[in-house]
């Protein structure tokens, strides 16, 4: 097989969706990497390292398009690439199509085989492509609300620990998760008064147990959030539901009644954001007030610290890489539940039924179109 890895042209998209050390797997299985030039610099990988490995550089991007049968990304593709998607492509990324209506029509009008790193789910309901980003977004978001709480960033001037004295801010954070968890590991470490809100008791349990009474533990419904946030320095929103939107948990009223400066930042932006105001934003211009508050959503986090997440992320996608590579689209679906649920589009179809439900697209389920009735078998 023919893999192409495009160098990402999202705004700050430093990652990479292979390291060297994928492409010399892949390689020495006898399939065929190209990447495009410069595709590995943002991560400090040089074409030189590539080269070594086995790869092809490739200088011209509709060219490394044109000749793959997959293309591995980190995020998904903007508008400026869509006329690159066509029919019998396999095209394994982040797609977050319950939140991209026109991507997702694209996919559909192109006959492009979608399938997501985020919806990619093991039986217990894991998510292991999406695991790593979530740990990186989780402890970057307390970093980057620290920073925007800070006066000359537009926040109330807050010091997350405070100091001897002086009380430590209030942070809050919506979701146990992994993510939501990894935040509230970090805003711990750093001296913050921290409570976490899920609706899972029992994960509620275990963080109660493994903090012993340094993280503060809430049931959510719709009065404790409130409470909650009102009461916040920091709001951290980190809830997530498998290839669908995020559910909308905190109002606009809620931040009208929120101290000066407050900061909120919306981990799920790429699911449409769990925060009503929320809009995605870039790692260039990565703020926006509402009424007094300052919201940060950016949509790639973790591009931010991309030496740290690519090689996170390969870690992950690279065993389902070679799987689809050995196999193709329709053998390894049959061989690998867990990828086969990570399906979003194939052949003009959408067949994740939270993205059909999204926009009102009709759902097909994917063993129709992969059975020898259907046609000739993608990939």
């Amino acid at each position: 097989m023919i893999i192409s890895v495009p160098r990402e042209v999202k705004s700050y998209e430093h990652r990479v969706a292979l390291t060297v050390s994928g492409v010399h797997e892949l390689s020495r299985r006898g399939h065929e990497v190209l990447v495009e030039d410069g595709a590995g610099v943002g991560s400090a990988i040089t074409n030189d390292e590539y080269r070594s490995a086995g790869a092809t550089i490739i200088s011209d991007a509709d060219d490394l398009w044109a000749r793959a049968d997959m293309v591995l990304k980190v995020k998904e593709p903007v508008q400026s690439e869509y006329h690159r998607l066509r029919e019998g492509l396999i095209l394994f990324t982040y797609l977050h199509l319950a939140a991209e209506e026109s991507l997702t029509r694209a996919l559909i009008d192109a006959g492009t085989t979608g399938i997501a790193y985020e919806t990619v789910q093991t039986p217990d309901r894991r998510l292991p492509l999406l695991a790593p980003m979530s740990e990186v977004a989780g402890r970057l978001s307390v970093q980057a609300g620290a920073h925007a709480l800070t006066a000359p960033a537009g926040g109330r001037g807050v010091l997350l620990g405070g100091v001897p004295g002086v009380p430590p801010a209030k942070v809050t954070v919506l979701g146990a998760g992994i993510a939501g968890t990894n935040a509230a590991a970090m805003a711990v470490g750093l001296g913050a008064e921290v409570s976490i809100l899920d609706i899972n008791v029992d994960r509620l349990r275990q963080l109660d147990a493994q903090y012993a009474g340094r993280l503060k533990t809430i049931t959510s419904n719709a009065l404790e959030v409130e409470r909650a946030v009102v009461d916040s320095d920091l709001v951290i929103g980190s809830v997530l539901i498998p290839g669908a939107k995020a559910p909308k948990l905190v109002t606009d009223a809620m931040v009208q009644d929120m101290r000066p400066g407050s900061v909120l930042v919306d981990i799920a932006v790429d699911q449409g954001g769990c925060f009503e105001n929320s809009r995605p934003t870039t790692h260039d211009n990565p703020t926006f007030p509402v009424h007094e508050a300052l919201f940060y959503c950016v949509s790639n986090m973790p591009g931010a610290v991309p030496s740290t997440s690519t090689y996170a992320l390969t870690n992950v996608t690279l065993p389902y890489v070679t799987l689809l590579a050995e196999r193709g689209v329709s053998g390894a679906l049959a061989a690998n539940a867990d990828l086969a649920r990570g399906l979003n589009t194939l052949k003009g179809h959408v067949t994740h039924r939270s993205i059909s439900d999204a926009h009102g697209l009709p759902y097909v389920d994917q063993t129709e179109l992969l059975t020898p009735a259907a046609g000739k078998q993608t990939g």
